[in-house]
């Protein structure tokens, strides 16, 4: 079964997270012997496979919720999917973000203080116009979109979450990019004052910061990739990548890079940050591919958060490019997807 998103979804409702879900830890990794050091050398799925096997009420913020804001935003109808997303205060409780601690409860607890007014993005490197965008400012100036998009982790588990943004490649096009753009990299903020993740290795889960990704340019220009300022109506939470962060669908979730503070156009393949921690496991592409397992685990299935947690929730097929298939796979005709994974 595949997404088109020309046509209504064809989701069933029991694979939508419900209202009243579990709330992850990684305290098991502890208990059998891994301790955080050997979760970080292996990347982003040891801590979220093994931590997804207990909840954790600690993930809901108990005071100082993050503020966000009401949006004005267009609903295309060919990005809309005919069942309800996953729950916000799940999607905004369960998240990756390791510059707040690698704790799947962490990054809503550590992140509720992170100032992100003022914000700007630069836009750099094989551009004829280079610019740097206060990010508030630009914002009120979109015509923002609703895009309901499937999110496929590759600790594989997924959600549904309602993003609020423009098209990546709209921003591209205004930067001009020359003959000689081939790649567009991306960088998130450094401030391990406000990230304590950034601060320490141990909670940080040992990557070297800032964090980095990158797209081939074709890929960036695709209609699917955009830049998200907000979800479910409203600005983006903290914990979720405020004030600006990227949405790439079809692949797995780590290449949606957060916060963003730049973005580099350049005719070389960009460093990626899990790339450079574990390449075996984290290829540059991380296109969401069935066929192609991590070294560890099966890619061929997922759970859908839902209620009771991990062990309650249901455990459905992986999707080629997580159902984009007929959008995106063109733009990998030709390739080994087993190399170029």
């Amino acid at each position: 079964m595949r997404i088109h998103l020309k046509k209504k979804s064809q989701l069933s409702e029991n694979q939508v997270t419900p209202e009243s879900v579990y709330r992850q830890r990684r305290q098991i990794l502890q208990g059998l012997g891994l301790g955080l050091g050997a979760a970080a050398l292996s990347g982003p799925a040891s801590a979220g496979l093994f931590g997804s096997l207990l909840g954790d009420e600690k993930a809901t913020p108990s005071k100082g919720a993050a503020i966000t804001t009401p949006l004005t935003f267009n609903r295309p109808d060919a990005y809309q999917i005919a069942v309800p997303p996953t729950a916000e205060r799940v999607a905004t409780s369960y998240n990756n973000f390791y510059e707040f601690g690698a704790d799947k409860s962490d990054p809503a607890r550590n992140a509720q203080g992170f100032k992100t007014k003022p914000w700007t993005l630069t836009i750099s490197g094989e551009v004829d116009n280079p610019q740097t965008i206060d990010v508030w400012s630009w914002m009120e100036k979109q015509q923002l979109e609703e895009r309901i998009y499937r999110h496929r982790c590759v600790e594989a588990w997924s959600m549904v979450i309602p993003w609020l943004g423009v098209p990546l490649a709209d921003i591209i096009k205004a930067a001009g990019p020359t003959s000689k753009a081939k790649y567009v990299a991306f960088e998130t903020l450094y401030d391990p004052e406000q990230m304590p993740g950034q601060a320490s290795r141990f909670l940080g889960g040992g990557i070297d910061y800032p964090y980095v990704e990158g797209l081939r340019l074709d890929e960036a220009m695709n209609p699917l990739a955009m830049l998200a300022v907000g979800m479910y109506g409203k600005t983006l939470p903290p914990q979720n990548g405020a004030p600006i962060r990227l949405v790439v669908p079809w692949k797995y979730g780590f290449k949606g890079i957060k916060s963003i503070v730049r973005i580099h156009l350049t005719d070389k393949q960009p460093p990626t940050t899990w790339n450079q921690l574990a390449s075996y496991e984290y290829g540059f592409y991380a296109n969401v591919n069935p066929e192609v397992d991590h070294p560890r685990w099966s890619q061929a299935s997922e759970r859908v958060i839902a209620e009771g947690g991990l062990f309650g929730s249901e455990r459905q097929p992986t999707l080629m490019f997580n159902g984009y298939e007929e959008e995106v796979a063109s733009l990998y005709r030709g390739m080994d997807l087993r190399k170029f994974y």
